[in-house]
């Protein structure tokens, strides 16, 4: 163990870093797969699969030498990037893109993979209240997310550029302002319907994109369950169904969702045309009145429809697990965010 958390041995984080909120909500997660890489416990793995011609969300398992792409590397071979540029993706981008929360690396400097990385709890507030089976988890996603989506979808395709500019031209080519509400709406279905083509020819070289580490609780209750934490891994063409799936149903206006669709599409479209676009541009452009950093948020019973497997109700790893991801001691280094709807609640509750 290294800098106190598990398997995390080189990286751009110092001892000191992890503890702090938004270090260690990816700090922990990292390290976690750590642990169930050096154990051979595979990960969930929400795939995107075609069945009679149609897409369909397929739930596997996957190993995190996979999704770390680490090829049965030692942790001690890894390097650990935190909040990083994925350098790799650059090339198709004339200004810089964005960072993501981790990227892998090899102790000699070769980039390994991407990840955009999750902890968030299980039951939501509003699945706590409906039987155990169906209690799901919230995603809250960055734009970061959706451009390293289209980015990663790229590259895994780019001998076939020509062939996808055929598969989008008919849809994107028709369009004169991609920032206009009531045309972006109108081309919604043709635009989506490009991209399940897209992707019903593509979908082989999917691969992972979202890490969401899991930890349950005693219904909403703070408390860990017995049975507390897991690791779901989302494909890049998995992930992009949670905006997808619903963007080419009739609205008055752009849609978070639609807005995302809608980017990815065009991302796509002019990448396959010349290999480099405006990264920043198509997004700070394609605003349609919403705030540019959160792109959209996935409910816990929608999650659920999505995570379908029966090991959601039974997470893989036991809530002790976290004394051997933790080093003795250094779980008193974290320093929590002091709430006051927190603290009202432990100090007031059943005061009169």
């Amino acid at each position: 163990m290294s800098n106190g958390l598990y398997g995390i041995f080189n990286s751009n984080r110092t001892a000191d870093d992890h503890w702090g909120k938004n270090c260690f909500n990816s700090s922990f997660p990292t390290s976690l797969a750590c642990y169930m890489l050096d154990n051979n416990i595979k990960a969930i793995y929400i795939t995107l699969a075609v069945k009679d011609n149609k897409l369909v969300i397929e739930p596997k398992e996957i190993s995190i030498n996979e999704v770390f792409n680490c090829a049965n590397k030692s942790l001690h071979d890894l390097y650990f990037s935190f909040e990083s540029i994925y350098k790799p993706y650059q090339q198709y981008s004339f200004d810089a893109i964005d960072g993501i929360d981790l990227v892998v690396k090899d102790i000699n400097g070769n980039y390994l993979s991407p990840l955009e990385v999750k902890l968030t709890v299980i039951p939501t507030s509003q699945t706590s209240t409906l039987s155990e089976e169906k209690w799901g988890s919230e995603i809250v996603v960055r734009s970061a997310t959706t451009s390293y989506c289209a980015l990663g979808m790229f590259a895994s395709i780019k001998e076939s550029a020509r062939n996808v500019r055929e598969i989008f031209e008919d849809a994107c080519s028709s369009i004169q302002m991609w920032d206009n509400d009531y045309e972006m709406t109108h081309k919604m279905p043709l635009l989506c319907q490009a991209v399940d083509d897209f992707q019903l020819e593509y979908y082989s070289h999917q691969k992972p994109l979202l890490m969401q580490t899991l930890w349950k609780t005693q219904g909403q209750s703070p408390i860990l369950a017995e049975q507390a934490f897991d690791i779901v891994i989302w494909s890049d063409y998995a992930f992009s169904r949670l905006f997808l799936d619903h963007s080419a149903e009739p609205a008055e206006t752009m849609r978070r969702g639609m807005r995302a669709s809608a980017r990815l599409a065009r991302c796509l479209w002019e990448l396959s045309k010349s290999g480099k676009i405006r990264m920043v541009d198509i997004y700070r452009q394609m605003a349609f009145g919403n705030q540019t950093d959160k792109e959209f948020a996935v409910g816990g019973s929608l999650w659920r429809k999505y995570v379908t497997p029966n090991r959601i109700q039974n997470l893989a790893l036991k809530k002790d697990i976290v004394y051997q991801i933790i080093k003795p001691g250094d779980i008193d280094r974290l320093m929590p965010e002091r709430r006051f709807d927190q603290t009202l609640y432990f100090t007031m509750r059943g005061k009169k």
